[in-house]
């Protein structure tokens, strides 16, 4: 071997490029740790074009001491996952710009209401926490959802097709609740308190009616109901082939008005009995 000069040839060759390997590789870490790539700078972006309730104040508090790393060493997804922290924050993407910041692209939550009472619930149906007097600043009232957990996509669906189905009445849901037992009431703009019950079932003398055909049907006739007996209070539309309602009557001539009792309540545990 020793004799072989190609052998030694090869050998020393390798030896060289392994000692500049090292030393290319020490280099780089060395120049990667210099003061000059620490992150000096966090650039904060709305992925539409503005952020509402995500404030400077806001997001210095959730990051505060929990952000490691300068520009080459910072853990992306470490990162994001911080920035995800920050109220009314939905979800981040998170990208480096030489040589010394990163570039945050946050997208804010939207609310559409209010959830089980000590939370929101945002337009993709998700429930988040966040301080509920700044989501009602945003609009004059916000409706009321309530439903058991995992149910906040279901609902949030419900609650677009109400819009449409009542559209026509020129009425809006306030409330929506899904009780335990999947069975749907709503409470509308006008006070009128709708008990819509269970989606139908194929079982055999089951109501096969949907949901939506019998509010159809109910929207068409409320103008008549309200024309001869008197404002809906509440109905019932668990029914197969009509619904039960409660009118408010008007006061007899001279009588003094007394404030009408509510039909039924509105509570999101409540059971059928």
């Amino acid at each position: 071997m020793w004799n072989d000069s190609r052998t030694l040839n090869l050998v020393a060759n390798t030896l060289y490029l392994a000692a500049a390997a090292v030393l290319a590789a020490s280099a780089l870490l060395w120049l990667a740790h210099r003061p000059v790539f620490a992150l000096q700078a966090i650039w904060i972006e709305a992925e539409d074009g503005r952020l509402e309730h995500v404030t400077p104040a806001s997001v210095h508090t959730a990051i505060a001491g929990r952000l490691m790393g300068n520009f080459f060493t910072a853990d992306l997804e470490q990162v994001r996952q911080v920035f995800e922290t920050v109220p009314w924050v939905r979800q981040v993407s998170v990208r480096r710009q030489w040589p010394n910041a990163l570039v945050v692209t946050m997208q804010e939550h939207q609310a559409l209401g209010l959830w089980n009472e000590s939370r929101l619930l945002n337009t993709y149906g998700e429930s988040f926490t966040a301080n509920l007097g700044e989501a009602e600043d945003d609009r004059q009232q916000l409706p009321i959802f309530g439903g058991p957990d995992g149910s906040e996509k279901l609902v949030a669906q419900r609650y677009a097709e109400l819009l449409r189905w009542f559209a026509p009445l020129k009425l809006d849901p306030l409330r929506v609740v899904l009780s335990p037992r999947y069975a749907w009431q709503v409470q509308l703009s006008n006070g009128a308190v709708i008990d819509l019950g269970r989606e139908p079932t194929t079982a055999p003398g089951s109501d096969t009616a949907s949901l939506e055909s019998r509010v159809q049907r109910f929207v068409q006739a409320i103008p008549v109901i309200e024309g001869r007996i008197g404002k809906l209070e509440h109905a019932d539309l668990r029914y197969p082939n009509g619904f039960a309602v409660t009118t408010a009557r008007p006061p007899a001539a001279g009588a003094r008005t007394k404030p009408a009792k509510p039909a039924s309540t509105m509570q999101p545990n409540q059971k059928r009995p």
